[in-house]
């Protein structure tokens, strides 16, 4: 038993080194991270509902599930060959279109979620009339 436990704190280490590899490595990543927290800070103000949140945390997932994935196969990619073979390009380019993909769902649904409540919280603050 000691040695399964063992062996899942090192899974859950190795997953860390991965996140913090691709956070360190990557721009992007970094961008969606700040985007992210300033969602769920909105999120917070508006005081939205559990089940929007569980959509902008699964939405928010997505995003980095894909940026985390493409990172992979970039990776593996650049392991496999060091020249420019057409292939190589095509899984790369796969790979960032899956993360761009993400990134305009979340959009999207970001601005479905937090639009309408965003504005009404603005015209209420400032007594603007809709």
């Amino acid at each position: 038993m000691k040695k399964f436990f063992i062996s899942r704190v090192r899974s859950f280490r190795y997953a860390f080194q991965g996140w913090a590899y691709v956070l360190r490595t990557q721009r992007n990543a970094w961008i969606h991270s700040v985007i992210a927290t300033a969602i769920f800070i909105v999120g917070l103000w508006l005081r939205i509902s559990l089940q929007e949140w569980a959509i902008i945390v699964l939405t928010t997932a997505f995003v980095f599930t894909a940026e985390f994935l493409n990172t992979a196969i970039e990776a593996v990619v650049d392991l496999a060959t060091k020249e420019n073979h057409p292939l190589a390009k095509v899984g790369k380019d796969v790979g960032a279109a899956a993360v761009l993909v993400a990134a305009l769902a979340a959009a999207l649904i970001g601005l479905l979620i937090l639009g309408p409540p965003l504005i009404q919280k603005i015209n209420a603050t400032f007594n603007l009339k809709p």
